[in-house]
This record gives structure tokens, C-alpha cells and sequence, in this order.
């Protein structure tokens, strides 16, 4: 896999790529004739730049969503995919937003797809096998992104307060011939559906999965509705008969962002919008929860991705930028102690963090390829791998636990960098895209509010471990993530100071109840976070090794009072921090300190 990534990590940096962003950014998305025809009749048409275009298809093309669903790497199809992500981020200007749903609704299709219990007709087969084949496609002219459509203006977050409606309409036999694609002969669905949709972020897409009412005391559920549906009556320029049109949506207006400009966001009325039912009738949470559970992946790794490039753009600059040191002498930046320590400094959050997100998705991969793993893991796995049962379990608490520490803490770190730059940071560079850091910072903002704010996650995971049936099994699964990391690191001091504040937390977990412990959600999440990020890079260096590695999870134990060893760290010089930004062989670290 080395080299596909050092080719697709190039591609990504080409001057083309930059180019296209500069459009997308600079020339946004609009509805054509303010959502009317000439004669006043509502007609919503979107126009998207041709660099969001070819930025969309470039990653359709290297199968950034495809690699999960079409590679045959078992456990590690989600971990391989994540890494395309991680690199495409910050260069994709946002069109990996509706990917993410893409991605969400691939997995929940193809779930529905291989259960016998889901009960699917012939028909409804065929539906689903359609759109996920487009789902998981590698061909721009056919691939979908697809939508997820949750958020409405009374509730935000709170989808409970849901007022669309789907009402179980059939087509009769004079309309059966409806289709949503007349190409493929695929019909359009039973259940019509009005409301009105307050957050769209995927207005350009082929389909949506949203949630509605169907009906009094029912709760909420899941449908499946293509965006467009093909009208034999409708009449183009020259007079022919036949064409496409939005499957019962009308576009009322774009959001206007602080960040994400590039990415078309709108509200959407559904006046007779046709779609199909998944899953079972009122358990709609459960098929969006599949969906939430990858794209919320997706926000951290996007979270992540940013980081690391504009991390990378901030060490470039300090090798080739130099400051004065008085009496006509100057210095390289990367020579000043003060600059590399604020360097050295995001660069062990950045490692922390990815830990923590890249164990995420390999449980998540091991999840999702149930039956079909190999008995290859990294030496991490090797140790950390959870048994079958915990699996699950960790997931459900790792999904929400990932995604709320790290788009949060991104966030300062991002502008971090940013001022790395000093003014150069804070212009928006649209001329010079390669060190577009502001934009990079201004984007990645939303991400600790899109899929649940900080808050909101907070609350669920605190829910899911106080949950009376499935609570338990989370703190269990948990509890063996510790175990299972001190006995990797045998005797070692910090893995049982470690341990002991987990055994606190814990406890505090079990005795209290959710209500005394909801203003303390937040803190509980992030203390979790930071009790797996300091296993995980305990174990790092027990397996890897190198100075910088070890000096990062030195200043992690300290930073987070795990430890009190200050004066381990204190005595660290310009030459670790030099070995933890650019790697120790770059900065010869000859009085590095002792592994832990």
C-alpha cells in the first residue's frame, strides 16, 4: 500500500487539485433564477462550480469511498480507507462532506442488502442493489453522494421534534410508471413525503436517507428517496418530451456559512417527494445511528486531515523563514526553542489524537468484517484487538468519545498553525491555495458541531454507559481496554497511574446516576479520551520506541496530570523538540532521554 499512497498523497498537492479549490471557493453555489422559472412557477435548480465538479470526481475516480466496499482488506478495509481520507482532506474543499453520507448511507444499504430478516420484495432488491452500486462506484457519470437529512427548525439535535410526514401512498396503476431512473426501469416509492428539511448539506446529491413521522405514536422512520425522478412529460429546449427533475424538492434557499462556502448547504420543502422505507416502521434512529456512526468518523478524520496539513505547511515555513535575534544576526525559525517547543506542542496533540482515531476505526473495521478477518494484525492490534463480544460495545462509546475530543481540540491547535504563519497565516491565500491555513481553520470549525456538538455527544455517551440493558457492557469493554494495556505494558508506573484514574472514573460511573452526572458530561468524555489516548501511546513506545515518541507521551502523561514528572520534561531541549517535528533524524537528538 506504501507506494498507491505516496501517489495519491502527490496527486492531492497538484497544482491542479489547488486550482480547482480557488474555484470552488471563490465562484459558490447558487439556485439558478432564485428557484423560479420566467413565468413565476417554482423550478429549484442548483449550480455548482466546475471545480467542485472535478474535485467531487477526483475522489470519486481514486475510490476514497469505493476502497471500503470493493477492496478486500477484511479488518482493514476501514483503516486503508481512513488513510486516503486523511490525506484528501484538506484538498477536497469539503466535497467529502456529502461523501461521508455516501459512505453512511453505502453501509446501511448494504447491511439491509446481505440480512435475510430485512425482508425486502423484489422490487424494493433491486431499488436498494441500484443505489448502492452508484453508492460504492468509481465512475463519475454514475456515482451518488447521497444525503442524510435529520435536522428541521424546531428541533436542531432533537429529533424528536420532527414534523415531516410519510404517508403510505402506493402509485396506482395509470402513475406506476413513474421512475426515479428510466434507464434502469427503477420505480419510485410507496410512500409520499412532506416537510420541510432545515440543514441539507448535500443539495447536489443523487439520493438522501432522511427521518419522518408515519403516523400518530409511531415514532420516527427511515426512508430512502432519490433526489430525482424522471418525467415523460417534461419538455426541454427544443420540444422533446422527457427529462429529470427533483424528486418532489423544492429548494428554498442557501445557507450562508462562517466556513464550508464551497460546500452547497440549503433548506429543502418536500412537497410529494416519493421514497422507500428501511428497515421497520418507527425505528428510524436505529437506521440513522448505522449512518452516524460513519460520518462521524468522517468529521474527525476531516478534523485530523486538517491538522495535518496545515501542520505540515507551519513546519515548512519555519525551514525556510528567519527571524532577528538582535545586533544584526537572524535565525531560522526552526532553530528558535520557543517556536519548535509551540510546534513540538500541536505535534503531540496531533499524535495523540490520531491514536485515539485510528483505534477507533480499527474496531470499527473489525465490526464491520465479522466473520471474514484474517489472523494478520498490526502490533498495536496484536494487543489491543477486543475480544468478539466487546466489539461492539467499545464501538458504540468510541464513536461518540473520538468525535467529541478531537474536532473540539483540532480546533485551538489549528490556529496554532495559523499563527505559526504570523500575518501570512491569517490572509486567506486563495492565490497561493497551497498554504491556505485560514480557510483550512475558517472549514474546520463546524466540525465539532455537525453529527452532535461536543455537548450533544457528551450526553450520549453518557447515556449509552448509564443505558440499564447495554450501559454495562460498554464500561466492561472498556475496563478490558485497560487491562489489556497494562498487561501489555507489564510493570510499568505509568500505565498503573494510568489505570488508577480510570478505576475513579469508573467508579464514579457505576455509583452516580445520569442526572447528577450530566453537567460533568463533558469532562467524564474527555477524560475517557485521554485515559485511551495514554494507553495507546504507552503501548506505541513500548512497541516503536524512538525519542519523539517518547518524549510526546512524557509531556501527554504530565499535560493531562496523569504524572507529576515535570522535571523529565522540563530538561528536554531544542533537539527533542526538533526529533518530534521533523523526526529524529533530522534533528540528530544526541541527549535524548531514556525510554519510558
Amino acid at each position: 500500500m506504501g507506494p498507491d499512497f505516496a501517489r495519491f498523497g502527490d496527486d492531492v498537492l497538484s497544482p491542479a487539485v489547488f486550482d480547482w479549490i480557488t474555484d470552488a471557493e471563490r465562484n459558490l453555489p447558487y439556485i439558478r433564477g432564485s428557484g423560479r422559472d420566467a413565468f413565476g412557477k417554482l423550478k429549484s435548480e442548483l449550480v455548482v462550480t466546475e471545480g467542485w465538479r472535478k474535485l467531487q470526481d477526483f475522489g470519486i475516480q481514486n475510490g476514497v469511498i469505493a476502497v471500503n466496499y470493493d477492496t478486500d482488506h477484511q479488518q482493514f478495509s476501514r483503516l486503508v480507507q481512513c488513510v486516503r481520507l486523511h490525506l484528501w482532506e484538506a484538498s477536497c474543499a469539503n466535497t467529502l462532506c456529502p461523501a461521508a453520507m455516501q459512505d453512511g448511507a453505502a453501509r446501511l444499504l448494504q447491511l439491509h442488502l446481505a440480512n435475510p430478516k430485512s425482508q425486502l420484495d423484489t422490487v424494493q432488491r433491486r431499488v436498494f442493489q441500484n443505489a448502492y452500486d452508484r453508492l460504492i462506484s468509481r465512475d463519475p457519470a454514475k456515482a451518488w453522494t447521497s444525503g442524510q437529512w435529520m435536522t428541521e427548525r424546531t428541533g436542531g439535535s432533537d429529533v424528536s421534534q420532527t414534523e415531516t410526514v410519510a404517508t403510505y401512498s402506493p402509485l396506482n396503476a395509470s402513475s406506476a410508471t413513474q421512475l426515479a431512473d428510466a434507464e434502469n426501469n427503477i420505480p419510485l416509492g410507496p410512500w409520499l413525503i412532506n416537510g420541510f428539511k432545515w440543514f441539507s448539506s448535500a443539495t447536489d446529491s443523487g439520493m438522501t436517507i432522511l427521518l419522518a413521522k408515519t403516523g400518530p405514536g409511531k415514532g420516527l422512520s427511515a426512508f430512502f428517496a432519490p433526489m430525482r425522478r424522471y418525467n415523460p412529460e417534461l419538455l426541454t429546449a427544443t420540444g422533446k418530451k422527457g427529462g429529470y427533475e427533483l424528486n418532489g424538492v423544492n429548494i428554498s434557499r442557501m445557507k450562508n456559512k462562517l466556513g464550508t462556502q464551497s460546500l452547497p448547504t440549503a433548506e429543502l420543502e418536500l412537497v410529494g417527494m416519493r421514497g422507500w422505507l428501511v428497515g421497520e416502521e418507527g425505528k428510524g434512529i436505529q437506521q440513522i445511528s448505522t449512518i452516524l456512526t460513519v460520518t462521524r468518523v468522517h468529521s474527525t478524520i476531516a478534523s485530523l486531515g486538517y491538522l495535518g496539513r496545515s501542520l505540515a505547511i507551519a513546519k515548512s515555513y519555519a525551514l525556510v523563514r528567519e527571524i532577528g535575534i538582535g545586533k544584526g544576526r537572524r535565525l531560522p525559525l526552526w532553530k528558535n526553542p520557543l517556536h519548535m517547543r509551540t510546534l513540538a506542542t500541536i505535534t503531540g496533540e496531533y499524535h495523540s489524537m490520531m491514536l485515539l482515531t485510528f483505534f477507533t476505526i480499527y474496531v470499527m473495521g473489525l465490526e464491520e468484517s465479522r466473520g471474514k478477518q484474517r489472523n494478520v494484525q498490526s502490533p498495536l492490534g496484536s494487543k489491543l484487538t477486543p475480544p468478539d463480544k466487546h466489539v461492539t460495545p467499545l464501538l458504540r462509546v468510541l464513536s461518540s468519545v473520538h468525535k467529541a475530543y478531537c474536532c473540539e481540540n483540532t480546533i485551538s491547535q489549528l490556529y496554532g498553525c495559523m499563527a505559526a504563519l504570523g500575518g501570512v497565516g491569517y490572509l486567506v491565500n486563495s492565490e497561493t491555495e497551497h498554504l491556505n491555513v485560514a480557510r483550512i481553520f475558517r472549514d474546520a470549525c463546524v466540525l465539532a458541531i455537525w453529527e452532535g456538538t461536543t455537548d450533544v455527544l457528551s450526553s450520549d455517551t453518557l447515556r449509552a454507559l448509564k443505558h440499564p440493558a447495554l450501559g454495562k457492557q460498554s464500561l466492561d469493554a472498556l475496563d478490558w481496554f485497560v487491562k489489556a494495556a497494562v498487561d501489555a505494558l507489564s510493570a510499568s508506573a505509568e500505565a498503573a497511574s494510568v489505570a488508577k484514574d480510570w478505576a475513579t472514573l469508573k467508579k464514579k460511573l457505576e455509583t452516580q446516576s445520569q442526572e447528577a452526572l450530566l453537567a460533568e458530561a463533558r469532562v467524564i468524555v474527555f477524560r475517557i479520551a485521554e485515559v485511551l489516548m495514554a494507553f495507546l501511546a504507552l503501548v506505541d513506545v513500548e512497541i516503536n520506541g524512538g525519542v519523539e515518541s517518547e518524549a510526546m507521551t512524557r509531556r501527554f502523561l504530565v499535560k493531562k496530570s496523569f504524572t507529576d514528572d515535570r522535571n523529565a520534561t522540563s530538561s528536554e531541549g531544542l533537539d527533542v523538540d526538533t526529533a518530534i517535528v521533523y523526526g529524529n533524524d533530522t534533528a540528530g537528538a544526541s541527549n535524548a532521554a531514556p525510554k519510558l
